[in-house]
């Protein structure tokens, strides 16, 4: 069934998969999460009415221009929804591995 918070959900994911550097957070996954189904990637997003949680795992560093990047554009997502003047938090809940040794630094 698709709700305005199940879209809203899809529309914020698609945009955090446009910011390099960023993923969602999602549980662990074995071979029986791989036949959940449904997309675990929004395990990730809370959405109440005043507050919209989006947790990320960071793939790159350093964090501050990643999510200033990323703030910018779920802001803009929001804009039109019914949801505009809600509260947005992004919380880095892990660094990836390659974040620490990759040789690429955003600027």
């Amino acid at each position: 069934m698709v709700t305005p918070r199940s879209e809203l959900t899809r529309s914020l994911l698609a945009v955090l998969g446009r910011i390099p550097g960023l993923r969602p957070a999602t549980p662990a996954t074995t071979h029986v999460g791989s036949r959940v189904p449904w997309n675990l990637d929004t395990m990730a997003v809370g959405i109440d009415d005043e507050l919209i949680e989006i947790r990320a795992v960071a793939l790159a560093l350093p964090l501050p221009p990643i999510l200033r990047e990323a703030e910018a554009a779920l802001k803009a997502a929001l804009r039109e929804t019914p949801w505009k003047d809600a509260r947005l938090r992004l919380v880095v809940t892990d660094i990836d591995a390659t974040a620490l040794t990759s040789s690429r630094s955003r600027e």
